[in-house]
């Protein structure tokens, strides 16, 4: 399932001409894409922008106990990330270049689409922004880390040179701030477009900063 609206408008003709830009967003693990919509129509809001917030399945994740919930993949661990569960990722990176791919359908020019996510749907915005074969207009991501990382540089082909801004807080108890720091300089050494942003003191969470941040990367690399 997904949650979509446009912040000026109620509805939507499906076509996707009086738009400027469209925000894909995931959330975290066991959240919803509806949890989002409050900043999406608050901090976020952009008048001409399309929100798209798709809520990930329920499968059972091992670290919580493999009680089911939303998630984008599974999680063995927060402390190390040596063991992934690379077709989970796989799967979900697939679903979001699909909704990328509907977007383009719909008439909405691939460098007008941006991808972001925050924490496990961070990582996903990460991997499926950088290895799209579509040119995309950037990547944001939040509180997470890039899954996979030995995929890389060899899958990221077209979006070499896409804008990236990846914001972590300090004194995030759930993914560390050094495994977020470490992805932006694996990521910078094929993508020298990335910003890495700390926000010191932020636990594994967002601020209003951090939202400025964000409102003003999208505005500078949308397509005039």
């Amino acid at each position: 399932t997904q949650y979509t609206f446009n912040s000026a408008r109620t509805g939507s003709s499906g076509i996707n001409a009086e738009y400027g830009g469209t925000l894909i967003f995931l959330h975290g693990l066991g959240d919803t894409g509806h949890g989002w919509s409050d900043a999406m129509y608050g901090e976020l809001s952009i008048d001409t922008y399309k929100y798209i917030l798709p809520t990930a399945p329920a499968i059972p994740v091992t670290l919580n106990m493999g009680m089911k919930m939303p998630a984008w993949y599974d999680i063995f661990t927060l402390s190390e990330f040596d063991r992934e569960d690379g077709p989970g990722i796989k799967k979900s990176v697939s679903y979001i270049h699909q909704l990328i791919d509907t977007e383009i359908s719909n008439g909405t020019p691939s460098e007008s689409i941006f991808v972001g996510g925050f924490s496990q749907g961070g990582a996903i915005a990460l991997y499926a922004g950088l290895t799209c074969q579509k040119k995309l207009g950037g990547i944001i991501a939040m509180s997470c880390y890039l899954p996979l990382r030995n995929d890389f540089p060899a899958s990221c082909t077209i979006n070499k040179d896409t804008p990236i801004l990846m914001c972590h807080g300090s004194s995030d108890p759930v993914v560390q701030f050094r495994f977020g720091q470490m992805s932006s300089i694996l990521i910078n050494g094929f993508n020298p477009t990335i910003k890495f942003k700390t926000y010191p003191g932020l636990a594994h969470g967002a601020c209003a900063e951090e939202f400025r941040d964000i409102k003003q990367f999208l505005t500078q690399n949308t397509p005039k």
